[in-house]
């Protein structure tokens, strides 16, 4: 089943934020599977680009990789 566009939306924006807060963090996608690990989730550096690529991944996903990044705050407008 497709996805509706406003949702499809979201989730673009949100995947782009994630990535760009990656990038900023000079942090990999196998180096962010190691972090998440370490807090007990565990993620695969194929799971993580998969998630990324897709678009589609679940707020605690989101969450505990804002942690691991050490990301202090943010506001919605950062959306």
């Amino acid at each position: 089943m497709a996805m509706p566009a406003k949702e499809r939306e979201y989730a673009d924006r949100i995947r782009r934020f994630l990535k760009a807060e990656l990038k900023r963090a000079d942090v990999s996608y196998k180096e962010l599977a190691e972090r998440l690990t370490g807090h007990g989730l565990e993620e695969t550096e194929i799971g993580i680009a998969s998630k990324l690529a897709r678009g589609t991944f679940s707020a605690t996903f989101l969450l505990a990789c804002l942690v691991v990044l050490e990301r202090e705050g943010m506001t919605l407008a950062e959306l």
